[in-house]
């Protein structure tokens, strides 16, 4: 986006490999310990696809001609609703990261303003002291590059803050909240000659203690994924293929996609650890350092429950590009802009986190009634689907999107024709899990 503003960039990137072009190989075959969410499944929620189709349209149709698919919200009835403004936007690509990537890099690869430099690895930031101190380039082995601007888009594991606070700088405010979920997951291809479709099954099912979820992705292929506490005692035992697809069998959204005999594609991947974090280069009194600035996971973290990371990202890439110039020479106006435009979606993350792995903990029973109907509604009335694909595809927040009385109203008439509705799991109960599980 920089360069096709006509800017000058140089991209120092510490990974040595070079991009290959089989993306199963690179997929299930590519050690890479310092993005340990590669592997994992994405939801590429609407912020990647409006801001490819409006930055990058030549990207955005390599995506889908490498075998991205688009899904819309409202294909689950199969028929649309009457349209409205926006609905355009409420659409998930599904697709495994490496597609994506390997759009992205075969077009930086095109893009003439652009240099990168692989296997070379930013070891610290060059300043020029006041207050604020200016990053004015970096260095790379025993050489300086100078920069108008630096932008650290280095991962959740960022050096950037101690370097600041070693220079002497003001420390970065990180606002930083451990999440106790576990993942796990494993890839499955459909078989050319096998059965195709699972029906019309909801892609989540849950139990007081889990969450299962299927992935449809492309080309094909598809993941399963079970989410437990990090502490329930059978989270290791998950990690066998055989454990892992007999539990997953007990939930009926993945149920329905095992049932199609695919091909297992990996081994049963784990992930926890994870932190929602936010790491602000700014304080109640400025920036702490101009001259640099932070983008993706760098600046905001957050567990992939919902598929955050890569919208939240292309958004501050986005804005970057386009407000580059001004940042440049006053960071501020970015940090301004993140707090407003991707702060609070990182304050709904932590809540979720907080309440989901305290539920996943001790087992807690499904939401109130009225809560539990918000969501199951959604599946029988466009207007409450409306709204929760407004909010899942970061479009508005949840009070906004679900406090109008347009969705007021129909969720009291769906309460009204369902009077016997209970929130209830449709997952197994703890001891149909633990029977599964070798002693």
């Amino acid at each position: 986006m920089l360069g096709r503003r006509g800017h000058t960039v140089t991209l120092f990137e510490q990974d040595a490999r070079q991009a290959e072009e089989d993306l199963d190989r690179d997929f299930f075959h590519w050690n890479r310990p310092r993005v340990p969410q590669a592997g994992h499944p994405h939801s590429l929620l609407a912020p990647v696809r409006t801001v490819l189709r409006a930055e990058a349209p030549d990207v955005y149709t390599d995506v889908l001609a490498r075998g991205a698919r688009e899904y819309h919200e409202f294909d689950w009835f199969g028929e649309h609703p009457p349209h409205r403004a926006g609905d355009e936007d409420l659409v998930t690509l599904r697709t495994r990261r490496i597609v994506l990537e390997a759009a992205l890099t075969a077009a930086v690869r095109r893009e003439p303003t652009v240099e990168v430099r692989r296997g070379r690895r930013v070891r610290a930031l060059t300043l020029r002291e006041g207050r604020p101190a200016r990053v004015t380039g970096v260095q790379v082995g025993a050489e300086t590059y100078r920069a108008d601007l630096v932008v650290d888009a280095s991962g959740r594991r960022s050096p950037v803050p101690a370097w600041l606070i070693t220079a002497g700088c003001r420390p970065p405010v990180v606002d930083s909240h451990r999440t106790g979920i576990a993942y796990l997951c494993r890839w499955y291809r459909l078989r050319s000659d096998g059965p195709r479709d699972p029906g019309r099954v909801k892609t989540g099912s849950a139990a007081p203690f889990a969450l299962a979820g299927v992935f449809p992705s492309d080309n094909d292929t598809f993941a399963v994924s079970l989410v437990v506490s990090t502490g329930d005692p059978t989270r290791g035992a998950l990690t066998d293929p055989a454990v892992f697809e007999a539990v997953a069998r007990r939930f009926p959204a993945t149920a329905a996609w095992l049932d199609l005999a695919p091909e297992p594609r990996s081994a049963v991947l784990a992930m926890a650890g994870l932190d929602n974090r936010w790491t602000a280069l700014a304080d109640d009194d400025g920036p702490v350092v101009t001259g640099l600035v932070s983008a993706g996971d760098s600046l905001i973290h957050t567990n992939p429950t919902f598929g955050h990371g890569a919208a939240l990202g292309l958004r501050a890439a986005q804005h970057l590009a386009t407000h580059a110039d001004q940042i440049a020479a006053d960071p501020m106006s970015y940090h301004t802009w993140t707090a407003k435009a991707l702060r609070p979606w990182f304050d709904a993350q932590v809540t979720t986190d907080r309440n989901n792995g305290q539920r996943l903990a001790d087992g807690s029973p499904p939401a109130d009634r009225r809560t539990a109907a918000l969501a199951a509604c959604a599946f029988d009335d466009p207007v409450v689907m409306r709204a929760r694909a407004q909010v899942r595809h970061l479009l508005r927040l949840a009070d906004d999107a679900y406090g109008t009385e347009e969705v007021d109203r129909h969720v009291t008439a769906w309460l009204a024709a369902h009077p016997d509705f209970t929130p209830k799991h449709d997952g197994p109960t703890r001891e149909q899990w633990d029977a599964l599980i070798p002693s």
